[in-house]
């Protein structure tokens, strides 16, 4: 090997500019390791209530699942879920992936072969996203999933890079901005686009910190704010999702506030609903905006060695062949990206040639995604009661952990965990039992009162034995006001709706 081989890494031995301001080694070492926390969250979430949500005794057994689709699709059904349960089964090995997500993660915090555990985590997610079915459709499961594999192409190629200033390429960077600037002006984008009344006059916050999926106790606050602040933060909101991130790609000085304001946004939301790690995951994307030159100015000194060698330090430069694979891989991912969202921006036009083709390719894999939450405001709050009675006239409700249901217990703080039987009761209550046919499921296993299933719930009103009888009431849930909760002591006021499920027994 010769000094001319484009293989080997070389130095330099100059100082960096003074101010660091083109340089972005800190921000990418703060970024991964916030995204390393994230996956700690993901992984152990899941891990607590895999057993219930997916296990053998759960309510939708990952084997089954992965059976089924082997004999709806034959050999193309490796394709059409790629995980690594299919060699190693979806029963105890989701606990492995779990604790090998954690173990992963950890090492990644450290910097220990940061490029290598990406790649890991990406797979191991995915095999996770692929068999935990209808409880990982979810933006921010896509979100880590795309996050974690354009973090490989911007985090050192070394197993221990801690030792040596290793500067991020460039397009790998800017990925991960484009990412932020998809997930952000999208969110704008769709709610302006579906056409909901409620988004084009201003009024959706009136509605929505009472109806989104699981409020915090700051979210009933939020809600008794008068309707012209509601508008004001509507619009506000509005004004950050659709004109700040185009100053993400601006000069440095505009791209700072582009991102502290996208940061701050995303910080109000995390305070007023439970949004799991989601809102934690867009800031370490916004705190990636950030150059060298800014964190040398906010971090304390004794933080900074662990973070980056010293400024004056040799460079490393990326040599030929990284930059080549990231620069085909960037415009990869720009061009597809760019062409998903086209129907969006442009529905008129349609999706350009080649996309579909690209798209049965690259969607199974779940990385490279279209983003934009809450298109359509919901209103009411429709809400699942499940009662259980032993004779068919005395009925005792369940205690689901974090969702609502007995009007007297305030609303919960649980982010950055995710109950996930909890949210997807969220969208059941929006449809109809043949729509969501896992909730015959959840019926099933109440009267059965299997363990797994129950250690799902925060109370059990049979804990001497399952009841004979169960139905599901669909309720109209909404805040009480500061008079009625000083007056009766609750934070939501109910009405009866329907019968979601008139009555169940087991035959």
């Amino acid at each position: 090997m010769t000094a001319s081989d484009p293989s080997v890494v070389r130095y330099e031995s100059k100082p960096p500019p003074a101010a660091n301001r083109s340089e972005f080694t800190i921000g990418t070492a703060v970024f991964l390791r916030l995204l390393a926390l994230v996956h700690l969250v993901a992984f152990v979430s899941f891990w607590v209530q895999l057993e219930g949500l997916v296990g053998a005794s759960g309510l939708l057994p990952a084997n089954d699942y992965f059976a089924a689709v082997h004999k709806r699709y034959g050999d193309s059904a490796y394709f059409q879920l790629p995980s690594l349960c299919w060699i190693f089964g979806a029963g105890k090995f989701l606990h492995v992936l779990c604790g090998a997500g954690v173990i992963l993660s950890g090492l990644l915090f450290a910097g220990i072969a940061p490029a290598i555990c990406l790649v890991l985590l990406w797979l191991g997610y995915l095999s996770l996203s692929c068999a935990g079915q209808i409880f990982f459709n979810f933006q921010w499961d896509a979100l880590l999933l795309e996050t974690t594999l354009l973090a490989i192409f911007v985090a050192p190629w070394s197993r221990r890079p801690g030792s040596r200033h290793i500067e991020p390429p460039r397009f790998a960077r800017l990925l991960l901005w484009w990412l932020l600037f998809r997930l952000m002006f999208f969110a704008g984008v769709v709610k302006l686009a579906s056409g909901d009344p409620l988004w084009r006059d201003l009024t959706a916050l009136n509605v929505h910190f009472e109806t989104q999926p699981l409020p915090t106790v700051l979210g009933w606050y939020a809600h008794q704010l008068p309707v012209w602040w509601h508008r004001a933060e509507c619009a506000g909101m509005f004004a950050i999702e659709l004109v700040v991130p185009f100053f993400i790609f601006a000069p440095r000085m505009l791209r700072h506030n582009a991102a502290l304001l996208l940061a701050g946004m995303m910080l109000a939301v995390a305070l007023t609903g439970n949004y799991t790690f989601f809102n934690f995951l867009a800031i370490a994307l916004c705190l990636a905006c950030f150059d060298d030159a800014w964190w040398r100015n906010i971090l304390p000194q004794k933080i900074r060695p662990a973070l980056s060698p010293d400024p004056n330090a040799p460079r490393a430069r990326v040599p030929i062949w990284r930059q080549v694979i990231v620069t085909s891989f960037a415009v990869l991912v720009f061009s597809y990206t760019l062409a998903q969202s086209l129907p969006v921006l442009v529905p008129w036009l349609g999706l350009p040639p080649g996309y579909r083709i690209a798209a049965r390719l690259l969607a199974p894999f779940r990385s490279l995604n279209n983003y934009g939450l809450f298109a359509i405001m919901t209103n009411p709050r429709p809400e699942l009661i499940f009662e259980g009675s032993s004779d068919g006239r005395d009925w005792r409700a369940y205690e689901f952990p974090h969702k609502p249901g007995e009007l007297k217990r305030r609303p919960t703080w649980v982010a950055p965990h995710q109950p996930r039987l909890d949210w997807q009761l969220w969208f059941a209550a929006l449809g109809e039992p043949v729509q969501n046919r896992w909730v015959y499921s959840l019926c099933e296993h109440l009267l059965r009162g299997t363990p797994e299933v129950l250690a799902l719930l925060r109370h059990n009103p049979f804990p001497n034995g399952p009841p004979r009888h169960l139905r599901v009431v669909r309720y109209e849930y909404h805040f009480t006001d500061r008079a009625t909760r000083a007056r009766t002591g609750q934070w939501w006021r109910r009405t009866p709706i329907d019968f979601y499920i008139p009555s169940a027994r087991l035959q």
